[in-house]
């Protein structure tokens, strides 16, 4: 669970102002293909509008990564979702969690890892990796959403270029590239039940080799539930010189977050009044300031690209009477690679080499912690893809990665579980795929490989025996694909299995966080979309998963908090005069509870099924919308975590039915 909090400090900030561009890609295409390399003409034929980067580069669309989804910024905006984690959940039809803390951060689940779901997948923003070293979720609703281009959800190992955790898959964030002397601009304010308000200002300007945009912020709501009340402000800014070799610049995000903690509910209580607070003194809050500086340059043939990103983190919370609580972390990310994109043999080959290097502190301070733990990673990666037939678009790629963990931990407070240790881990992944269109608009595909995840500092300070980290978890990842059709209508279906060893879990029932014995998640997903006519478009994404212990002693049981199906659907109509309408719906089968290891609880999560619409009137340079959450106001819950005397416990009750109105200005 990750806290919040909301201080006028950030007003500061915002004077500073800080901006952000990109080059166009066009142009970077048209430099490759002036410095001679006929592979770089080919790029500055073909390139589309959307830049795709599954190479952690921008990349030529032949190349794009094999099996993604992509949400673009039409999408978004026609789905009526303000928030990054919304879009993934609405248009990605990616499984989310009700968030413990009341935030809009819902937890996002890529292939059915539960409770863990968070540490199973890494979440990119224009190549700045926002997954934390700690038990909470990446914070998406600081993102300014008018910035955002589109989105790519990869779903599957990714180790090699993502690293630690990317077993489930990832999502990678883009944000808008700029056009030459050009501007853009939006106010937006919304409101609606529960107190809920927002208000966002956003600006953009281009020039003839410089670019900078700021956003700016602020919401708040009751929430569904007693003392649970969210707030926050955030502001986004950066600036970037560019011309048709290259870019550089720097970008600052701050949040400022603050929320009442409302607690679990029994079943009895949650069954009296779901709406009640069981913990009414319990809140946190958060501060979170995050400075970026990249560099991307192309000479000779070759693209040399850099990030370097600190972020720090300060969380305060009150729990259940106790004293406050405080935990500060810095993160530093530095991360050089290169690529040469060219032609072997005629060939169109792509060959990327990087390093990353993290360094991660913590201290911590309250009644019973005075914790200070460290983690720095170093990794060596280098993938490899071909083209072999462009006539068929065939593709093969290949890749390894190296990366060394040194994990430092103090805690004399801590008289239930590790109080001091040192440890170095070494981790290997790599990476085989391939994909072939043996007919028109016919792609098949596969993937194999390897990944890791190794525990955060919050994990290895509980574990079974004291001041020993837990061994790190390993996959065995393969999945097999086809795809049918094109832009206006395309289906694609995937069978997966991902083979786990030392899978890193909290277990009840010991008390403590372990590695299980082996377990497995296989299952297949389909993504639809139909362009029905020019007016109406509907898509829908289904996925059922199979997660199970496959040794030890719950041989053959299911894993906890794992839906075996889920489907999110999607109609879309738009009209020239300016009339769009969006309907949504999502269904969640039913699921075991947190602690139901043995599975013998005989009471389960129930399935459930949501509704959202969302009906808009554009107006000139104005939008006028009107939109609903769970419309049929349907009581729920994706949250439970005890099963005592065949009864469920430990519930957190997800939200009843919302309206709201909104308004935006375009300029």
């Amino acid at each position: 669970m990750h806290s919040t909090a909301f201080q006028p400090r950030l007003l500061a900030a915002a004077v500073s102002l800080c901006f952000t561009a990109a080059v166009p890609v066009t142009a970077m295409a048209q430099d490759a293909a002036a410095a001679g390399a006929t592979a770089g003409a080919q790029v500055a034929q073909v390139l589309a509008p959307i830049v795709i980067t599954g190479s952690r580069f921008d990349a030529d669309p032949a190349l794009a990564p094999i099996g993604a989804t992509i949400i673009s910024a039409e999408d978004i905006q026609r789905a009526g979702a303000n928030d990054v984690n919304a879009a993934i959940r609405k248009v990605g039809g990616v499984y989310g969690r009700q968030s413990l803390d009341g935030s809009p951060d819902f937890g996002l689940d890529l292939r059915g890892f539960g409770t863990n779901s968070s540490q199973n997948m890494v979440i990119v923003l224009d190549g700045v990796r926002l997954s934390e070293n700690e038990l909470s979720n990446a914070i998406l609703s600081t993102i300014p959403i008018d910035t955002v281009d589109h989105i790519e959800i990869t779903r599957g190992g990714a180790s090699v270029l993502y690293g630690d955790g990317a077993t489930g898959g990832v999502i990678n964030i883009v944000t808008k590239r700029p056009v030459k002397n050009s501007r853009r601009g939006s106010v937006f304010v919304e409101g609606g039940q529960f107190r809920a308000g927002e208000a966002r200002a956003s600006g953009f300007q281009a020039w003839d080799g410089f670019a900078a945009d700021a956003t700016l912020d602020t919401q708040r709501t009751d929430n569904y539930r007693d003392n649970n009340e969210f707030k926050q402000t955030h502001f986004s800014g950066g600036a970037q010189w560019f011309d048709n070799a290259g870019r550089a610049g720097f970008r600052y995000e701050g949040a400022r977050q603050d929320m009442r903690l409302s607690g679990s509910l029994s079943q009895a209580e949650y069954n009296a009044n779901p709406r009640m607070a069981k913990t009414p003194n319990d809140y946190a809050n958060l501060d979170s300031d995050r400075f970026t500086a990249f560099a991307q340059r192309r000479i000779r043939g070759y693209e040399l690209a850099a990030d370097l990103s600190y972020r720090k983190k300060t969380v305060e919370s009150v729990y259940s009477g106790s004293s406050p609580s405080v935990n500060e972390s810095k993160q530093t990310q530095f991360s050089p690679r290169v690529r040469r994109l060219g032609e072997i043999g005629g060939l169109l080959n792509e060959m990327v080499a990087g390093v990353d290097w993290t360094v991660w502190n913590r201290t911590s301070v309250g009644d019973y912690s005075a914790a200070d733990a460290s983690q720095h990673s170093k990794a060596l990666y280098v993938r490899d893809e071909l083209r072999f037939d462009s006539a068929h678009e065939g593709r093969v790629s290949a890749g390894v990665r190296r990366e060394i963990f040194n994990k430092d931990f103090s805690d004399p407070k801590n008289s239930f579980g590790s109080t001091a240790y040192k440890a170095s881990q070494g981790l290997n992944a790599w990476e085989l795929q391939t994909s072939y269109m043996p007919v028109a608009n016919l792609t098949v595909y596969g993937k194999a490989g390897q990944s890791y995840r190794v525990a955060n500092s919050e994990e290895n300070a509980y574990t079974p025996f004291a001041n020993k980290p837990l061994a790190p978890q390993q996959s065995h990842d393969l999945e097999l694909g086809v795809s049918y059709g094109a832009a206006a209508q395309k289906i694609t279906g995937r069978v997966f299995r991902h083979n786990l060893s030392n899978e890193i879990f909290y277990d009840p029932t010991i008390y403590a966080n372990t590695n299980l014995a082996p377990t497995r998640r296989q299952g297949f997903e389909l993504d639809a979309e139909q362009r029905i006519n020019a007016n109406w478009s509907v898509n829908a994404h289904y996925q059922h998963v199979d997660a199970k212990f496959t040794e030890g002693a719950y041989n053959g049981k299911e894993m906890m908090l794992v839906p075996k199906n889920t489907l999110t659907a999607r109609l879309s109509w738009t009209l020239a005069t300016g009339h769009t309408a969006d309907v949504g719906a999502q269904w969640v089968d039913s699921q075991r509870n947190g602690a139901d290891f043995d599975n013998k609880c005989p009471a389960q999560i129930p399935a459930y099924t949501t509704l959202d619409a969302r009906y808009a009137r554009k107006l000139g340079q104005w939008e006028f919308a009107v939109s609903g959450q769970n419309l049929a106001d349907k009581r729920y819950f994706s949250q439970a975590f005890s099963c005592k005397d065949g009864i469920q416990g430990g519930i957190y009750t997800a939200d009843g039915r919302q309206l709201k109105l909104s308004a935006r200005y375009e300029f």
